[in-house]
C-alpha cells in the first residue's frame, strides 16, 4: 500500500486551507480536537464521529503468549486496548475507491 503518512502538521495546515481560520488558531482547534479524544478514552469513555467510526476501550485478561524465536511460554499481563471500528460509510467509501481505480470491468 505504501501511502504516506497523515501528521498533526498536515492536519493544522487542511483545516488551514478549507476553514479559513489563522494557522494558530487551526493548530490550536486540532490539538484540542485530539486532545478531546484521547481524554475521553483514557478515561474508557467509546468516541464516535458519525460516518467516520467508533474508537472504542476494551480490556484484556492475562493469557499465555509464545516466544516465535525461543518458543518459550510466556504470560502476558492485562491490559487495555484500544479499538477502532470502521463506519459502514467510511467502508463503502474505501471501497468504492479501490474499485474505481482498479478499472472496474
Amino acid at each position: 500500500m505504501g501511502g504516506r503518512t497523515i501528521t498533526r502538521a498536515d492536519l493544522c495546515e487542511a483545516v488551514y486551507q478549507k476553514v479559513g481560520l489563522s494557522r494558530s488558531e487551526s493548530s490550536e482547534l486540532v490539538e484540542k480536537v485530539l486532545s478531546e479524544i484521547a481524554d475521553c478514552l483514557v478515561t474508557g469513555e467509546a468516541v464516535k464521529l458519525s460516518s467516520f467510526g467508533s474508537f472504542v476501550v476494551r480490556s484484556k485478561g492475562e493469557r499465555i503468549g509464545r516466544n516465535p524465536k525461543t518458543g518459550e511460554e510466556v504470560p502476558i499481563s492485562p491490559r487495555r486496548v484500544m479499538v477502532f471500528k470502521p463506519s459502514n460509510v467510511l467502508k463503502k467509501k474505501i471501497n468504492e475507491t479501490i474499485l474505481g481505480s482498479a478499472g472496474g470491468d
